[in-house]
């Protein structure tokens, strides 16, 4: 079932194609400066969950992060989730880091899915420190 498109989706789809990072929902609602409510940013994140569009990544601290990926399955339009992310203790942010990652599993397993997620310095960060 083809679902209708909204302005609030496409102004939150947009405001994450515009970063290379992840948003946590609360940077999200400032980006859109009050544009659109929370119930319904929540909402339209859980959608482009299921449909593929952005990936959720949740932080060492329990906090959920959205990304969407320019580098999609196009045939799919789906994201590829087996990576690793980076959040920087400093400044926050958190980003999608594009090695792929294999685990071994014992025989007879099957991933599905990956998510892990590396704590440090980004570059700018760990320059300043410097």
């Amino acid at each position: 079932m083809k679902r209708r498109n909204t302005q609030a989706q496409t102004d939150i789809l947009n405001v994450l194609k515009a970063t290379d990072r992840a948003l946590s929902h609360e940077q999200l609602q400032a980006e859109l400066e009050a544009k659109v409510d929370r119930a319904t940013i929540y909402r339209v994140l859980n959608r482009f969950c299921e449909d593929g569009l952005v990936h959720k990544v949740m932080d060492d601290d329990g906090k959920q992060h959205f990304a969407y990926c320019a580098g999609c399955d196009k045939p799919n339009n789906k994201h590829q989730h087996n990576h690793f992310h980076f959040k920087c203790r400093k400044c926050g942010t958190v980003e999608c880091l594009q090695h792929k990652v294999h685990i071994p599993l014992p025989e007879g397993y099957v991933v599905t899915d990956f998510n892990g997620m590396i704590s440090g310095y980004c570059k700018k960060c760990a320059e300043e420190q410097q």
